[in-house]
């Protein structure tokens, strides 16, 4: 009896994998399977705007923020979007612009210049692969922005992707993006401020000098909100706002969801309006979801997903 099941077993589990040969194709990247968004629903601009050490705690603890509450309740949003460990700068803001985290880009710490591990793969660049470089390759003549305070963020981007690469004094950043976007009208630009981390980290994440940063970082967002108007091109923009981690007491870098969570703001075409993502993001997720609105072929090397519930039409 028991060698007529050890035969029946072994029959049913090579039809198995013989079905699983034409029924279960390979690929290189599940994310390459993705149906591509159609043509006129995808933006022709995308605008990333990063406030370092900005929690989701914060947001759902209710923190004075009305143009970020603006755009969740007119766009879609999480508020628990999920760090890489450690929580801390670099390494997090190098899978957010990579779709990888630190085990395959190998930025692994705060302030990572380059890979403390050997990356898995390095463009023609000699950069792992990341958003900047891969929309310009599908589009060489993308206008391609990357305006940011903090020198760390020099390193955790490919400098041959970007059209317009600068770091600006904190006093001056603002003016600065309301500019470029009023003139050159950029299809992928990303802007990383270094607060509220300063405010978290001299008096804690949470604290009446954190809340007040916040709120000033809500005003500069609500500057760039009011160019992109005026370049007249918020009808074909998508604006992300996020940030790389949380922060507790005056510190990240650790396990704890408040040094973890972040949120993650989609506002503008075929963006849902006032939905809450549910799905379980990462911050990885967020160089995809830019491919994907520019039907960028997502690097084999890239872990992250995009997040599709967000859409109005895919």
């Amino acid at each position: 009896m028991k060698k007529i099941i050890t035969i029946l077993a072994s029959i049913i589990l090579a039809a198995g994998l013989s079905a699983c040969k034409t029924a279960c194709p390979t690929t290189t990247n599940t994310t390459a399977m993705v149906p591509p968004m159609p043509a006129k629903d995808r933006p022709q601009h995308v605008i990333l705007v990063g406030f370092d050490g900005l929690s989701g705690k914060c947001i759902r603890d209710g923190i004075n923020a009305p143009t970020i509450r603006e755009l969740m309740a007119n766009g879609s949003y999480t508020l628990d979007s999920r760090s890489i460990l450690p929580s801390s700068s670099a390494c997090n803001w190098a899978s957010m612009f990579m779709g990888a985290g630190i085990e395959i880009h190998g930025y692994t710490v705060w302030n990572s210049k380059e890979p403390d591990l050997k990356a898995r793969e390095l463009t023609e660049n000699g950069r792992f692969p990341d958003i900047f470089w891969a929309y310009k390759k599908k589009n060489p003549n993308a206008e391609i922005g990357y305006i940011y305070e903090w020198d760390g963020m020099n390193f955790v981007s490919d400098p041959a992707a970007t059209d317009y690469r600068v770091q600006t004094a904190a006093t001056n950043t603002t003016a600065t993006v309301v500019n470029y976007i009023k003139e050159k009208k950029p299809n992928l630009c990303a802007v990383a401020y270094d607060n509220p981390d300063h405010a978290g980290h001299t008096y804690g994440w949470n604290s009446p000098e954190y809340v007040a940063t916040v709120a000033e970082m809500d005003n500069n967002l609500k500057q760039i909100l009011n160019a992109v108007e005026e370049a007249g091109i918020m009808d074909e923009t998508v604006i992300i706002v996020s940030s790389d981690h949380g922060g507790i007491n005056k510190g990240h870098g650790g396990m704890t969801m408040d040094e973890m969570e972040r949120p993650v703001v989609f506002y503008g075409k075929n963006i849902k309006k006032n939905f809450q993502i549910t799905d379980s993001t990462m911050v990885y997720d967020i160089a995809p979801t830019i491919g994907y609105m520019f039907n960028v072929e997502p690097p084999q090397v890239w872990t992250g997903r995009p997040i599709l519930s967000i859409f109005e039409k895919r």
